[in-house]
């Protein structure tokens, strides 16, 4: 896949970015680029497919809810603990070619983090992710990613049944219950987007 278009618009709004044919290779330079910091992972399947918790932790202070808890915390000390790191991973539910990053949340924490509190956020994002316009984006993390994260979560929601699209449900198990879309780097926050040419994650 060409990422000429995308970068350029990335590029335009203020986003520093990478890009890398393989996961592999995104993982090692991200090995190289994080280094003796405090690091938190939002909740992210291409983060797990990629190894980067293992990779990260011999050499970075590491923080992840999906990780059990050290002993005497609960994953929402993990999560509190996670806000205040010097680094923040995480992925996108959608990407547009014109530049907008889209994430839908469930309990905020993944999406909060992309906005307030570390120095830096990194963007890990897979090749599946990018749609060519901001509708069209938003389109496949409601009707793409929410679903298969709704199933891979055992909820009981009607798209996780059935696995085609949102219905805009109301039941107690959705997990789609924020949306936020990043136009620009939040003020005060360096941002960089990483480009895989491979498929990862929802």
């Amino acid at each position: 896949m060409d990422f000429t278009n995308v970068t350029r618009a990335l590029q335009g709004r203020g986003f520093a970015v990478s890009a890398f044919e393989t996961a592999a290779d995104a993982a090692a330079y991200l090995d190289r680029a994080i280094d003796g910091v405090s690091v938190a992972f939002g909740g992210s399947m291409t983060l797990q497919e990629m190894g980067l918790f293992e990779k990260l932790a011999p050499h970075n202070d590491l923080v992840w809810h999906w990780a059990p808890p050290p002993e005497g915390m609960t994953v929402a000390d993990v999560r509190a603990r996670a806000a205040a790191t010097d680094v923040f991973l995480t992925s996108a539910n959608g990407l547009a070619e014109t530049g907008e990053i889209i994430n839908i949340d469930g309990s905020g924490n993944r999406v909060a983090s992309t906005l307030y509190g570390h120095k830096k956020v990194y963007f890990v994002i897979g090749r599946n992710k990018l749609a060519p316009t901001y509708e069209e984006a938003l389109w496949r993390a409601r009707n793409v990613a929410a679903p298969k994260n709704a199933q891979r979560l055992g909820m009981k929601t009607p798209c996780a049944e059935k696995g085609d699209r949102c219905y805009d449900c109301r039941s107690e198990n959705r997990i789609c219950r924020g949306l936020v879309v990043l136009w620009e780097p939040m003020l005060g926050c360096e941002t960089e987007v990483v480009l895989v040419n491979e498929e990862l994650g929802y």
